[in-house]
This record gives C-alpha cells, structure tokens and sequence, in this order.
C-alpha cells in the first residue's frame, strides 16, 4: 500500500498540471465568449483538490490511521460534485469521476487491509 500511495500521489500531483493547464484554457475561452460558464474556476478547483490530494497521500503512506485516506476521500468526493460543473469543459467530467474512484478505492482498500490485520 506504501508504494501504491506513492505513486498514486505522484501521478495526481502530474495531473494536477495538467488539469490546470486544461481548465486555464477553458477560462479562457469561456472568458472570450462571455457565455457566463464557470467550468474553468470549476477545474482549477478540482486541479487544487488532486494537488493537494497527492501531497496527503504521499506524506501519510506509512501511517496506520485512516486519516489521510478520509482527508483524501473528502477532497476527492468535492471534485466529483465539481464535475456537474463542466459545461462546455467535458474533460471535467473524466477527473471528476477518476477522482472519486481514487478517493473511495484508497478508503476502502485500507479498511479491508485494516479488517484483515485485526
């Protein structure tokens, strides 16, 4: 599990990058139709949720507790409200629900490991 948070993290501090890279274009575009859309500050958001996401699951991977796990399940089940939110950014949609799998699949995997240590 260490190592699959490692890496984990790693990858959604990556595509935190690109997220924003992304949803900065939409803005921008968005910005330039004055169609009053908000699915770029929406993915800017989910972009500073996976940022932060990845930072808790690597600095927690070797604890016990199920902190970092519920902190992140949280933060990744307010990216997958961001995603009804997308508008004309259809790719939000895709983090969104990545995201919430992410979050539940860390959360559940350490309950199971938990149960099964005890």
């Amino acid at each position: 599990m260490k190592t699959t948070k490692l890496v984990v993290g790693i990858m959604m501090i990556v595509l935190a990058a690109f997220i924003l890279f992304q949803s900065s274009a939409v803005g921008l575009g968005n910005a330039l139709a004055n169609n009053g859309e908000t699915s770029g500050s929406s993915g800017f958001l989910v972009a500073v949720l996976y940022l932060a996401t990845g930072i808790v699951y690597i600095v927690t991977r070797k604890r016990e507790g199920l902190g970092g796990d519920i902190a992140g399940l949280i933060m990744m089940l307010i990216c997958g409200l961001m995603g009804f939110n997308a508008g004309s950014y259809s790719d939000l949609v895709i983090w969104s629900v990545l995201a919430v799998i992410i979050g539940t699949g860390f959360f559940i995997w350490h309950l199971a490991v938990r149960d099964k240590n005890e």
